[in-house]
């Protein structure tokens, strides 16, 4: 569903960047298990065009149109998952799945071993 509401806003030039995030999403809901999704300006270091002051006024758009109920749906879904033991491991997919549905803008789907030397780069930084 969300892959046909990505090429839905990517005929439409202003859904662009949209459109992007539903595919994200997308991959992210298809194979969620051993990936995680970090920001792109704290993957790479540098700042992008997703990553940069527009990031926020295109998260807003999001969360007020699509976002918020996406989020919703997943924090639902997790809770559901929670009731027997075999679900645990998906409740935590779909919680994660919330967190990029929110704001998903700026936000890109990397292994956990990329994530985690990513997270190491970071603070040697600071």
């Amino acid at each position: 569903m969300r892959w046909l509401i990505g090429i839905f806003a990517f005929m439409t030039i202003i859904g662009i960047p949209w459109a992007k995030a539903c595919f994200i999403i997308g991959n992210f809901s298809f194979l969620p298990f051993g990936k995680e999704p970090i920001d792109r300006k704290y993957l790479t270091g540098n700042e992008d065009i997703g990553t940069g002051d527009w990031t926020l006024i295109g998260n807003v758009i999001w969360c007020v149109l699509a976002g918020f109920w996406l989020a919703l749906g997943h924090l639902a879904s997790a809770v559901a998952c929670t009731m027997t033991i075999i679900g645990i491991p998906f409740a935590i997919q779909h919680l994660k799945l919330a967190m990029i549905s929110f704001a998903p803008i700026g936000q890109t789907i990397v292994s956990k071993e990329i994530a985690e030397s990513a997270r190491v780069v970071n603070r040697a930084r600071l």
